[in-house]
């Protein structure tokens, strides 16, 4: 009987729907935002990701300092790239398709470890 109600809960399940999109840029939309951090904070419903960018020299440079035991600045300073404000569904879905991704990418750098360059 548990059966019955397993398969008919699994048939119920919402299946991935997989279509074409096409999104017009607006503005400067369409550039590439490069970020080398990034932040995520919660709010009722939503889910706000900051990408930012730090100089590439002031992480190393923080890293060096805290070994010296030099004293360590109050706060450093980037820039915010990008702010973008998600639904719960919408960043359950980047988390899926995240996830998927990096994924692929492990197996495909693991399937060629092995071969010589």
């Amino acid at each position: 009987m548990n059966d019955k109600k397993d398969k008919s809960a699994e048939a119920a399940a919402p299946q991935p729907l997989h279509l074409g999109l096409r999104l017009q840029s607006a503005n400067q939309s369409d550039q590439p935002v490069f970020s080398n951090f990034t932040t995520v904070q919660g709010a009722p419903g939503m889910v706000f990701l900051d990408f930012g960018f730090l100089e590439p020299a002031t992480l190393p440079g923080l890293a060096r300092l805290a070994k010296s035991g030099g004293k360590m600045p109050e706060s450093i300073n980037g820039r915010l790239a990008c702010r973008v404000v998600l639904g719960l569904d919408a960043a359950m879905q980047l988390t899926r398709q995240l996830e998927a991704h990096i994924k692929g990418l492990a197996t495909q750098s693991a399937s060629t470890k092995g071969k010589p360059n």
